[in-house]
């Protein structure tokens, strides 16, 4: 996937800080680890690895959509 794919996400000004973006970045990565575990119901799996890989993107470009659209 190339960066031009993901700039309607996480394009715009950086909305978060250096700590806020390790934080995302440490979270995200755990969620999707956690994601890519066995468990009885593949859909769990799915949505951890989404939601891992959506915080790390946010955390590793410094830009949350689903912050800016609540308005900080």
């Amino acid at each position: 996937m190339s960066d031009a794919a993901l700039l309607p996400i996480f394009a715009g000004e950086q909305n978060l800080s250096t700590v806020q973006r390790g934080l995302y970045l440490a979270g995200g990565l755990g969620l999707a680890a956690a994601g890519a575990l066995p468990r009885p119901n593949p859909l769990l799996n799915l949505l951890a690895l989404a939601g891992g890989a959506y915080l790390a993107l946010a955390g590793y470009h410094g830009h949350c959509a689903v912050r800016a659209a609540l308005g900080d």
